[in-house]
């Protein structure tokens, strides 16, 4: 059972991440999941998605939860039947898990190269920041990207763009929180974002400003 990391970010917020080193027939086993799940799995033709969703549902399990316990609201939005929020991420070997009493979103994204062909669609107000990194923008650019996906899950609204919509604010690598913002509807709402970094990889997760 590979689960790679336990981060405890307060009482009542908890992730687990897991490395996908099993096939999906080994992942399979054990694991019962709802009609809907099962035509999910069964439509998609990625062998690495197939094993990202059903190593989900065995970090789920070791939080104490079945496929049972979770149902998606029309934005795709997981949630919880116990009333706990939840945000899913998946990347390639990892996935991950946030679970919290208070509005949560994750992501883990790979650190790449082709990152930067597509910042222009996601850097509008973080654009001088990213300009003055060097050696390290892809990281950089990673973190942010991360962030916005963390508060776009978050927020489960229609219509958000990660450009104008989300913010991100300054941070320094050695230190590895920053602040976000969504601005939507005459409406700004302020978010704590902490970023990891492990094997190539970038964890991002947003939980609101307190």
């Amino acid at each position: 059972m590979p689960l790679y990391k336990t981060i405890t970010v307060d009482d009542s917020t908890n992730i687990l991440i897991w490395k996908i080193e099993e096939s999906f027939e080994l992942l399979s086993e054990g694991i019962k999941l709802t009609d809907h799940c099962q035509k999910r799995v069964d439509n998609m033709k990625s062998d690495m998605h197939k094993r990202g969703f059903m190593s989900i549902r065995h970090l789920l399990a070791i939080f104490g939860y079945t496929d049972h316990d979770l149902y998606y609201d029309d934005f795709g939005k997981p949630h919880l039947k116990d009333g706990k929020q939840i945000s899913i991420t998946h990347s390639y070997e990892y996935a991950g898990v946030i679970i919290s009493d208070k509005l949560v979103g994750i992501d883990i994204e790979k650190q790449r190269e082709k990152i930067h062909r597509i910042a222009h669609k996601f850097v509008e107000s973080e654009q001088e920041f990213v300009d003055q990194q060097k050696e390290e923008k892809t990281r950089v650019l990673t973190i942010i990207w991360g962030a916005k996906e963390s508060l776009y899950k978050l927020y489960g609204t229609a219509g958000l763009s990660f450009e104008q919509n989300i913010h991100i604010m300054p941070f320094d690598l050695n230190m590895p929180f920053t602040a976000g913002s969504i601005h939507h509807k005459d409406k700004i709402s302020h978010y704590d974002i902490t970023f990891t970094e492990f094997d190539g990889f970038t964890c991002v997760y947003a939980l609101p400003y307190e």
